[in-house]
């Protein structure tokens, strides 16, 4: 019989429940997985999740081993407990672990989505063979999970990692309620307000960037329509992509300076927008940072890329029985 890991993932409009199988020595193989909305009672919700796992393992008919949670911040993972996310409203000092664990009887854990996804990357990623590797989400907001001398360091209260509250400039864009943040500055929402501020700016000369052509389109300013512009070699566009890059490196050689990591691991925007980002990032942690510590180091995108969330969960489980 199968030794099978479950994943659950919670966000703020959907859940996502995964079964996987180990695969020896790293790695796991993906069996089956059920998407739905979040129900907005947290106890509806705990019930539909579980609800949804029976159905998987009586599908797939093996053996559960473990289960592991990924959910946005702030959370006790020691007990068990989500602590009012802003993206959960209503979720305030849930018991998640009791029930789940008491109906299926197995090792369970929980994290925060930047620590699963550390264990992701570490377990099955670009991380693979590390003992000291960091984890940047770069993507609605920038958190990072860290993962020090072999194991994932969560910190005092689980608040180790929130490194997009760091304030990065006197003043900027907004991330994690601070102005000049490195969620500012490296994030979606942040690209977006220095997109907005770029368009305005060049508006009132007459000269409108490729990604906002009239004051109307202001409101409908993404970080998709920004990227596209600064491959199509459009200026305002490319500047904004370079303050962000020069940001990111000079958030870079705080982590590099401070925690010594050999291998920084970055998802989503810049895994996706690395000809944009890399080469200015990388020219400001050369600047900032200390040689001896960069010249350990390693700066590369997920090797998980978009799937990284279908794993993060997953490897919480697996987390339990190492």
């Amino acid at each position: 019989m199968m030794t099978l890991l479950a994943g659950i993932d919670i966000g703020g409009t959907k859940c996502a429940v995964t079964l996987g199988r180990r695969l020896a020595p790293t790695g796991i193989a993906l069996l089956g997985k059920v998407q739905f909305p979040t129900p907005k009672e947290p106890l509806q919700a705990i019930a539909e999740i579980m609800n949804v796992l029976e159905k998987l393992l009586v599908e797939q008919g093996g053996s559960l081993a473990a289960i592991g949670i990924s959910c946005g911040g702030p959370l006790d993972s020691k007990r068990g407990f989500i602590l009012s996310p802003p993206n959960l409203p209503g979720w305030d000092h849930i018991n998640l672990i009791a029930p789940i664990q008491e109906r299926f009887g197995v090792p369970t854990g929980l994290q925060n989505d930047a620590n699963a996804c550390a264990l992701a990357e570490w377990r099955y990623g670009a991380g693979v063979g590390t003992r000291n590797m960091i984890f940047l989400t770069f993507g609605t907001g920038m958190g990072a999970g860290l993962i020090l001398d072999g194991k994932l360091y969560a910190g005092t209260n689980d608040m180790a990692g929130e490194i997009g509250h760091m304030r990065l400039e006197p003043t900027g864009p907004v991330g994690y309620g601070k102005s000049g943040s490195f969620e500012g500055f490296c994030s979606g929402g942040g690209i977006v307000q220095l997109g907005r501020q770029k368009a305005m700016e060049a508006l009132a000369l007459g000269q409108p960037p490729g990604y906002c052509l009239s004051e109307s389109q202001l409101d409908w300013i993404t970080a998709q329509k920004i990227s596209e512009a600064a491959h199509a070699g459009d200026d305002s566009a490319l500047q904004i992509f370079h303050t962000a890059a020069v940001q990111l490196g000079r958030g870079l050689s705080v982590l590099v300076d401070i925690l010594n990591p050999e291998l920084i691991v970055i998802g989503s925007i810049y895994a996706r927008q690395r000809s944009l980002l890399e080469a200015y990032a990388w020219q400001e942690l050369q600047r900032e940072a200390l040689p001896l510590a960069l010249q350990v180091c390693r700066v590369v995108p997920s090797g998980l890329g978009d799937q990284v969330g279908d794993y993060a969960s997953l490897s919480v489980a697996e987390y339990q029985l190492m």
